[in-house]
């Protein structure tokens, strides 16, 4: 389990293909402190470090991962959002997140607001996934808390800090994100739409 916290970033070293999947080697600060076999999220993906050598490590999406985020994506070079798994003494200072991105989004508007940034993204509402006013969102692996929402689109607000330390400051409009939507927002979703096939 995540918290929607990124500690740090990996750089995109090479991409291969090994049949319909894709191993990715990356670069980062953590990976001398990454094991094999441990689950890492990057940009809200969670995926399992398979090898490590010194400041390098490689992890593998397959086919059904790749068509359903955006590592699919993913250029040589590119910055991907990393945490790794809570800690059973770790502080909970996000919002639950699985590392199960629900579905991609497009970053339709970005505003400076002189000491903040506000970033409006859209999505299909059509895969069933919903926002809630002052509700939690996972983009691309980043915690953050929705406002102006609406059926197929809504906006968040990114202090300075998490614009310079995450890849969503990198990010330019019609760019693809992960999003993870709530989980607690969607076992509610679940009860309900029963409870309505039930008393229809």
């Amino acid at each position: 389990m995540f918290t929607g916290i990124v500690e740090n970033q990996a750089k995109l070293v090479s991409i291969s293909q090994q049949g319909s999947n894709k191993t990715f080697k990356l670069e980062s600060e953590v990976a001398t402190e990454l094991k094999v076999d441990q689950s890492v999220s990057h940009n809200g993906v969670c995926l399992t470090v398979e090898k490590t050598e010194g400041s390098f490590y490689e992890v593998t999406a397959i086919e059904e991962t790749l068509v359903k985020t955006n590592l699919g994506e993913l250029k040589v070079g590119a910055t991907l959002n990393l945490e790794r798994c809570l800690a059973a003494n770790g502080r909970f200072d996000g919002h639950i997140v699985q590392g199960h991105v629900d579905q991609t989004g497009k970053l339709v508007s970005v505003e400076n607001k002189d000491g903040s940034y506000i970033l409006t993204f859209s999505y299909d509402e059509t895969s069933g996934n919903i926002t809630v006013e002052k509700g939690s969102i996972c983009i691309n692996g980043v915690s953050l808390t929705v406002f102006n929402s609406t059926d197929n689109s809504f906006s968040v607000a990114l202090i300075p800090y998490t614009w310079n330390h995450t890849n969503l400051g990198k990010l330019n409009v019609g760019d693809s994100v992960n999003l993870e939507f709530d989980i607690l927002g969607k076992y509610m979703q679940k009860i309900l739409s029963k409870t309505a096939n039930t008393l229809s």
